[in-house]
């Protein structure tokens, strides 16, 4: 089930900091990044980003998706809640990866 929610200033600020290509993950960070997602599709009983390989979706859609889904999905059994608690960490790794692709960029710009 989903519920109707207003999204906080915090959150809207997340999505925007991401870019718009896929996030610069390590291989570890992206093996959990991905797990938390096909564990929400499986629990919950849909797909994402069909079609989309995990490496090809872009680090905005993807923030955003997990944000919605912690606000809005109100999980109904024990898989779904596990799956659904895992979310605010990802949240975060995902927000500290885009501050950090974010701070490259700037050193990155030529002056």
């Amino acid at each position: 089930m989903k519920k109707d929610y207003i999204p906080e200033l915090s959150e809207v600020r997340m999505v925007r900091r991401a870019p718009e290509r896929p996030f610069a993950l390590s291989d570890e960070d992206a093996r959990y990044i991905e797990a938390c997602l096909r564990d929400v599709e499986a629990s919950f009983g849909f797909e994402a980003f069909p079609g989309a390989p995990f490496e090809k979706i872009p680090a905005r859609a993807l923030i955003g998706r997990f944000i919605d889904w912690w606000r809005a999905l109100e999980p109904a059994d024990e898989k779904q809640r596990d799956s659904h608690a895992r979310l605010p960490a990802a949240i975060r790794l995902l927000d500290t990866v885009s501050a950090l692709m974010e701070e490259r960029a700037q050193r990155e710009k030529p002056n």
